[in-house]
């Protein structure tokens, strides 16, 4: 029988009780009454703070998934979208256009490098990688390359949920449950630093020059890679890496898409990864800062030349979103980029990276801390059963670790951040780009003193698997 309903006044038990029944959540456990089951219903923000239904504060420390980089509760963005809604709420970007899409569209270009002059619109990261897969293979159509259908990504990376997305996405737990998936996903080492055995890190650029060659040239459409990987826990690359996938791409006719759905709008410390990191990419897919999560939206940009070949042969791009350019959004993102600019945000993150940075790098003493590595505002710390040798925990131990300890306690004492274990276990944090040294020091007061405990009740040098849980967390 359908429920009733809701008030807009339920309280957390009773929000909890239709959450249980009738939200299913994304990438969430929906086992019914397992322990732990329950998730905090946030139901207020401000600044780097949000708020659940029973009150509790908590700093949001990966910006509620990497988006809010302007931080909550910013009014006039609201207002921003309001005021749009009002003078037209919704007119599609399918054979008309309207103010807000072709002015937002202009203020990306301008910011975006090179000659990524052409935005197209979309409703957030999935859909901007699917999009940039398609054009990649419809352009290579249009230039007599009708072969090139094929594109390599990393292992671990994480590019999208959608079926073509996913064919990119290089972690095996996400991909088997949808299988066959879009064909032409091809996968090469990522570029793990901590764990590289080989002898010159630019190895890792030439495996991507082995997977074209032994693949067949004529058959590999496009690279796609993130500045910083998120997924295995915000690993970068070794100096000279993005440049020498430039030359491999070029040699082989090969597109470079530079999946930038995070590391985009300042939360590398530069507009855009690729700036930081300087690379000239063909393709850059992005979302999430766009709008600062405001309002759901993503981009693909791309080059003036790929555009060519599809003004010059008359062929339309024959794909699109219901959504995508949507005025109230676009409305929003102009707001969010007023921000952004005004309060000199990319250049804070500059500013305070450092800071960041060594309040990290402080937690070395902790006997678990193993690594920690990231840019800008997106950093990991990877965690380790033994410090010397890079010894990783066992499954048992990991799983105790991050979703018996380390989750829940970070939580219950108001850390926000995400305990992963996509590859190597690490905790990822990626506050909003408003956070200052002060907020730094309080997330260092919330993970020292959990760290330091896991790792107490972590026998880090005896047998595998005999760390001091209770009988129920066992």
């Amino acid at each position: 029988m359908n429920s009733a309903p809701a008030s807009q006044t339920q309280n957390s038990r009773e929000l909890e009780a239709a959450r249980s029944r009738h939200l299913w959540g994304h990438f969430q456990v929906m086992t019914a009454g397992a322990p732990g089951n329950a998730v905090p219903i946030i139901v207020r923000g401000e600044g780097c703070h949000v708020w659940d239904a029973e009150g509790n504060r908590y700093f949001d420390g990966i910006s509620s998934l990497f988006c809010t980089n302007i931080g909550h509760g910013r009014a006039e963005v609201v207002q921003a979208g309001a005021d749009q809604a009002r003078k037209l709420a919704y007119f599609p970007n399918w054979t008309a256009a309207h103010p807000q899409a072709i002015t937002l569209a202009q203020r990306i270009a301008s910011l975006a490098p090179g000659d990524l002059n052409r935005v197209f619109f979309t409703s957030g990261g999935s859909e901007s990688v699917e999009s940039a897969i398609k054009l990649a293979r419809h352009f290579h159509k249009l230039t007599g390359q009708p072969r090139k259908t094929k594109f390599i990504a990393r292992e671990i990376a994480y590019h999208g949920s959608s079926l073509g997305a996913l064919s990119a996405t290089g972690i095996p737990g996400l991909r088997e449950p949808y299988e066959p998936l879009a064909g032409g996903g091809l996968h090469v080492p990522n570029t793990d630093a901590y764990r590289f055995t080989g002898q010159n890190p630019l190895e890792l650029a030439e495996a991507i020059r082995h997977k074209i060659e032994f693949e067949g040239a004529d058959t590999v459409a496009a690279v796609i890679l993130e500045p910083v990987q998120n997924a295995g826990g915000c690993i970068t690359p070794p100096a000279g890496y993005f440049a020498r996938v430039r030359d491999i791409c070029d040699e082989h006719d090969v597109l470079l898409i530079s999946d930038e759905v995070i590391c985009s709008w300042g939360r590398l410390g530069a507009y855009f990864g690729c700036e930081r990191l300087g690379y000239r990419p063909d393709i850059v897919t992005t979302a999430k800062g766009l709008t600062s999560a405001y309002a759901p939206m993503g981009a693909m940009i791309f080059a003036d030349r790929i555009a060519e070949a599809f003004i010059e042969s008359g062929s339309p791009f024959l794909h699109g979103y219901g959504f995508g350019g949507h005025p109230v959004c676009a409305a929003i993102a102009h707001a969010n980029l007023d921000i952004i600019e005004r309060e000199r945000l990319v250049d804070h993150v500059g500013e305070h990276e450092a800071a960041f940075r060594g309040m990290l790098e402080s937690l070395r003493d902790v006997p678990i801390v193993g690594d920690v590595r990231g840019m800008g505002y997106f950093h990991a710390i990877e965690l380790v059963k033994d410090q010397a040798t890079k010894q990783s925990f066992n499954a048992a131990e990991c799983d105790w670790l991050l979703r018996d300890f380390l989750s829940p306690e970070l939580l219950r004492r108001g850390l926000i951040c995400r305990a992963d274990d996509r590859g190597e276990p690490v905790v990822q944090l990626s506050p909003p780009l408003i956070a200052t040294p002060e907020d730094f020091e309080e997330i260092h007061a919330i993970l020292r003193p959990v760290l330091e405990e896991a790792a107490a009740r972590l026998d880090v040098t005896g047998d595998p698997g005999n760390f001091h849980a209770t009988e129920e967390e066992r």
